[in-house]
């Protein structure tokens, strides 16, 4: 069903975003609608406010809203250690976790042949500078458990060897409360090949 105009140019902004159905951009559509015109311009500021202050940081690709993003910046937090991850989703829930004090690398995506991703394409370069300059003693590559993060893991592996830097790969295994019968074998086989004494 084609609405008017205004209403359809609504609905068709927020179906662009990434993730985003038509049945959802046409809810998010009609909640803007019933907003007060107060309400309305705040949204459209904050939309605008975002894209104009929000910005990478020079160091780990982070967002930040200044040069550098407040994890580069923090001096109590261990910078021998870089933690490379996808992208900022995936490090803002590493930081949630708590259970992660150094620093990190946002390579901005994975490498994808299908997706048209080659390495030059990440911020590949930037960490390997990184490691370069002195002072990193080991990098977790944290990239997703998918075709594309395991080939970046590994090329970024393969980028670090001469460099004489310690190289782990974050452990995947069966969840917490997970019954392992119903775990998958690429799970089972994660799990076993993470395991740690205790």
């Amino acid at each position: 069903m084609e609405y008017i105009a205004p209403l359809q140019n609504l609905i068709d902004k927020f179906a662009s975003i990434r993730g985003v159905g038509r049945k959802t951009a046409t809810r998010y559509a009609f909640s803007v609608l019933s907003m007060s015109d107060e309400d309305a311009s705040a949204f459209a500021d904050a939309i605008i406010s975002a894209k104009q202050n929000i910005c990478r940081c020079k160091i780990c690709g982070n967002l930040s809203d200044g040069e550098i993003c407040r994890i580069c910046a923090d001096e109590k937090r261990d910078g021998s250690t870089i933690c490379v991850v996808e992208d900022e989703r995936t490090l803002m829930a590493i930081e949630k976790a708590r259970g992660f004090n150094g620093k990190y690398h946002v390579l901005g995506g994975a490498i994808s042949p299908v997706n048209d991703m080659s390495p030059d394409k990440l911020r590949i370069n930037e960490l390997i500078q990184r490691v370069k300059d002195g002072g990193v003693d080991e990098v977790i590559i944290a990239t997703n458990p998918t075709v594309d993060g395991e080939m970046t893991a590994m090329y970024i592996s393969r980028m670090l060897m001469p460099l004489g830097v310690k190289t782990t790969r974050l452990a995947y295994g069966v969840p917490v409360g997970a019954d392992i019968e119903n775990a998958d074998e690429v799970t089972l086989t994660r799990a076993i090949d993470g395991r740690r004494e205790i």
